[in-house]
């Protein structure tokens, strides 16, 4: 096995701990953890060659440490994102706006990327809460019932689809990271100026912190949770079909 030749996403999710390879080298595994790790790496062979020597230190070494999520139940990583995740966003995305807002007035004049930085994550943070709210919902609960008729042993007496909301889960993940590279590139890879405020210094962290977080959070919906829930729920309606005939 070529580690080359695995994707961004199979590469985490066999080892969780090459994420952090992949942030200092500014590989997205997550909305685009379709890619290969060569495609993602293919304009720059050096570059190419550096990480598959790191990730091969990884694979051949101890075994990881890090939980193995592909272990998981369904309803136990719905409760792991809704605990670990969701929970981050909500307490963090007012706290990390009211610092921008502070930044954005105090040094808009001299900094004015900050202005620019302020409205994406304004739009960030409108977006998301529609996002997980829809999760929590619609999505989440759909995906445990799934879960409980499987383990049950019950046929469905209908098609249950999560197809949809998927879909639409999948599109705000990769509309939030496109705007999370925007403040990236503005912020210089979220490197605050010298000379500045506490708070202007705390909040580029703090966007950081945040786009980490995201990575994390959309890998193992988008690479983990949504795959395993939509085999599942074809395996369901395809039982469902042939016990009705």
């Amino acid at each position: 096995m070529k580690i080359e030749n695995l994707s961004l996403a199979e590469i985490v999710t066999f080892k969780p701990e090459a994420a952090a390879i992949f942030e200092n080298y500014n590989l997205d595994f997550c909305c685009r953890g379709k890619q290969k790790l060569s495609e993602a790496l293919s304009n720059d062979t050096s570059k190419l060659e550096e990480v598959t020597t790191r990730l091969k230190s990884i694979f051949e070494g101890k075994p990881s440490s890090e939980t193995d999520f592909t272990k998981f139940s369904l309803t136990q990583l719905v409760d792991y994102i809704l605990e670990k995740h969701h929970r981050y966003v909500k307490e963090n995305l007012p706290v990390i706006q009211q610092h921008l807002e502070k930044v954005a007035s105090k040094h808009g004049a001299t900094h004015p990327e900050m202005l620019r930085i302020k409205v994406l994550f304004h739009e960030i943070a409108r977006d998301f809460n529609q996002h997980i709210m829809k999760e929590e919902v619609t999505l989440f609960p759909r995906i445990k019932a799934l879960e409980t008729i499987f383990n049950e042993g019950k046929t469905p007496t209908e098609n249950i689809s999560i197809q949809s909301p998927v879909q639409v889960m999948e599109a705000e993940h990769e509309a939030a990271g496109k705007m999370m590279e925007e403040i990236k590139m503005l912020s210089n890879n979220f490197t605050p100026p010298e000379n500045v405020c506490t708070t202007f210094g705390v909040v580029i962290r703090e966007l950081k912190i945040f786009e980490t977080d995201l990575h994390h959070h959309v890998h193992l919906e988008n690479n983990i949770l949504f795959p395993k829930a939509l085999e599942l729920q074809n395996n369901l309606n395809q039982t469902s079909c042939s016990c009705s005939l």
